[in-house]
């Protein structure tokens, strides 16, 4: 038979539908937890107070 890679079945010929749509399901709310727990991350502390003081050397005339 043309493009068949394997003489195995695939997982979706051996799987019920229902079981299908439950992982897509889990994998949805995995990725939706994901990006809330993303989105609410601060950005990282500072360990300094102060601002660093600037190293680029200036010209004089």
């Amino acid at each position: 038979m043309l493009g068949r890679t394997s003489a195995r079945p695939t997982a979706s010929a051996t799987t019920s539908p229902s079981a299908r749509y439950a992982r897509g399901l889990v994998a949805a709310v995995i990725a939706v937890a994901a990006l809330i727990t993303a989105a609410n991350a601060g950005p990282a502390r500072a360990t300094d107070d102060a601002p660093a003081a600037p190293t680029a050397a200036t010209a004089r005339h």
